[in-house]
């Protein structure tokens, strides 16, 4: 049985959406300075690399990380590749997929981890509105991307993550997929069990099992 880990490493050079903070990984204590052990401070985002969106990342006072089902973060999931050329997933990419509460995208986004150095990439492909109805309509309860946004870029009415989170459907952004293959998977995501203010969100480790 082979597991995929598509977890985008945290790192110095790991692109963040912008706005969010950047990463700051420095050393706080070292055995080679003569300290006792290593100890690594860190400085990033909930939404860093492969992260979790909970329901308060965009509702004020909805559910927090804290308080995701984990029986909806891990079980079959189905990895659905999309045609590189595609920028927008739509209604027409989703209408088929019946059977499975977890759905991971595949598209061209998976490739721009083979390239962090180059920075954030506005130009990724994402969930258009139409098709978030469609997934919930199906009684999907999860939906994954492999960049760090389901949402267009620039959106200002954030009406993919809306649609989602308010039917309760979980969010995992970031994932690297470049070496999965379209089928089906038991995924497990466990996302840092944070417990601030607003609750809006974890990095999580991602793996997929083959079935």
């Amino acid at each position: 049985m082979k597991i995929y880990d598509v977890t985008v490493p945290i790192s110095a050079n790991t692109p963040v959406y912008e706005g969010d903070p950047h990463v700051k990984l420095e050393t706080a204590q070292a055995i080679r300075r003569g300290d006792a052990a290593n100890v690594t401070d860190l400085h990033f985002g909930a939404h860093t690399a492969t992260h979790v969106d909970a329901p308060a990342h965009f509702i004020e006072g909805a559910a927090k990380v804290v308080e995701m089902p984990l029986e909806v973060l891990i079980g079959a999931a189905r990895v659905v590749e999309i045609d590189e050329g595609v920028m927008a997933i739509e209604a027409q990419h989703v209408e088929n997929l019946n059977g499975t509460e977890r759905i991971l995208f595949k598209t061209r986004n998976s490739q721009f981890w083979s390239e962090p150095e180059k920075g954030f990439r506005k130009d990724f492909t994402y969930i258009a509105p139409e098709a978030a109805r469609v997934l919930v309509e199906r009684g999907v309860r999860l939906v994954g991307i492999d960049y760090l946004s389901v949402e267009k870029f620039g959106s200002t009415d954030f009406q993919t993550h809306l649609i989602l989170l308010q039917n309760g459907v979980v969010i995992i952004e970031g994932l690297d997929l470049r070496e999965v293959t379209a089928g089906d998977y038991e995924l497990v995501c466990l996302p840092l069990k944070i417990d601030s203010e607003t609750g809006d969100g974890a990095p999580a480790r991602v793996v997929l099992r083959e079935l």
